[in-house]
């Protein structure tokens, strides 16, 4: 199971930072990474890291202002999220590709697999 937190309501320029407890997931991953779905909109890979290499992903959009980091004694990924803008309103979810084939960052934030394990996100609202 992965569960997420630390979505909530801030202000445009703001900062969040998000939590995914994977804990509870007993598989091993090869991938993990975040997602958000904004109403309207199509679901988008913000960022993602790859397990096997350590390297990352971002999305245009959030280059620059969110960092994905993981603690793996936790066994917990975080999104730091800063200078929030209203176009990042969205539902936040994390995503883990379950296996130990290698995955890369981008693969994980582009394309999907049945693999693929999600929670069920935590809205992140931006608004003044």
């Amino acid at each position: 199971e992965l569960v997420e937190s630390g979505g909530g309501l801030v202000q445009p320029g703001g900062s969040l930072r998000l939590s995914c407890d994977a804990s509870g997931f007993t598989f091993d991953y090869s991938a993990v990474g975040w997602f958000r779905r904004a109403p309207g909109k199509e679901r988008e890979g913000v960022s993602c890291v790859s397990i096997s290499d350590g390297g990352t992903y971002y999305v245009d959009s959030v280059k620059d202002r969110f960092t994905i980091s993981r603690d793996t004694a936790k066994n917990t990924v975080y999104l730091q999220m800063n200078s929030l803008k209203p176009e990042d309103t969205a539902v936040y979810f994390c995503k883990v590709r379950r296996g130990l084939w290698p995955t890369t960052a981008q693969d994980m934030c582009v394309l999907t697999s049945g693999d693929d394990y999600s929670g069920r996100g935590t809205q992140v609202t931006v608004s003044s």
